[in-house]
């Protein structure tokens, strides 16, 4: 999920939880794999794999399946799904606009379930091109704060980052955001890599233009959303464009 708020950072913990269930690996595993099949299982050749191996590394991915998910989208050993990326585009509730992104091998079920779960929790499917227009496609960093006893600043984030391509730098909390042009991705991970700073992902992503404000009834009726859509196994991510106020976040825990 990506939604530009301390919500994100609120998601990406989950998501480390969540990483110790099974549903998580395999997903994690599923992008690895593909990685491997678009572009060769060298790591040193194919940037799109090495940060989905980093990833899933991140989030306790044992080793040995990430060896394995490696050599079968690489052809080395076989079993490999031929998975497909589709990308369905809808609205949630308060007329957020989503991007519902599937990499599946069952088109027709990945349709019904992603159409499914968008009726029964107060979204809607759209028309192709009627919200993608609202999101343009960026690399997007996440570097934690708390980097083994040191706190890392946004200044030295932006300083290490700067001229490697970074356009911007989000405070997420616990986390910085630092916003690239996807083609600069590479370069700003290597950037923060040589300057001893750590990150938890890296990856291309569709950053929104422009947000929606969530009162809690609404943000409440998103969350949900959003949960049930990540709980279906093609869904690989979400992107959507709404935001939550620090107040509204803090009344949604507190309940």
């Amino acid at each position: 999920m990506s939604g530009h708020s301390k919500w994100a950072t609120t998601k990406h913990k989950k998501a480390v939880v969540d990483a110790k269930r099974g549903k998580m690996f395999a997903k994690l595993i599923k992008n690895i794999e593909v990685a491997a099949r678009m572009g060769g299982g060298d790591v040193t050749g194919n940037p799109t794999l090495y940060d989905a191996i980093q990833k899933a590394k991140k989030s306790s991915v044992p080793n040995d399946n990430i060896d394995r998910a490696v050599k079968r989208g690489s052809g080395a050993e076989t079993g490999g799904a031929d998975y497909q990326t589709i990308m369905y585009e809808g609205y949630g509730p308060s007329g957020v606009a989503m991007l519902i992104e599937c990499l599946t091998d069952n088109k027709n079920r990945a349709a019904m379930e992603v159409r499914t779960a968008m009726s029964r929790n107060g979204g809607s499917l759209a028309d192709p091109g009627s919200v993608s227009f609202l999101f343009h496609r960026k690399g997007v960093v996440v570097v934690p704060r708390d980097q083994e006893g040191r706190e890392v600043s946004e200044d030295d984030v932006l300083e290490a980052t700067l001229e490697a391509g970074a356009d911007d730098v989000h405070d997420l909390g616990e986390a910085i955001e630092v916003i690239s042009e996807a083609t600069d991705l590479v370069g700003v991970r290597t950037a923060l890599q040589t300057a001893g700073i750590d990150y938890d992902s890296a990856e291309a992503s569709f950053v929104p233009d422009l947000q929606v404000e969530l009162d809690k009834d609404a943000a409440g009726k998103m969350f949900r959303l959003v949960d049930v859509l990540e709980d279906l196994d093609d869904v690989q991510n979400i992107f959507a464009n709404f935001d939550v106020p620090d107040d509204v976040m803090a009344q949604l825990d507190d309940d």
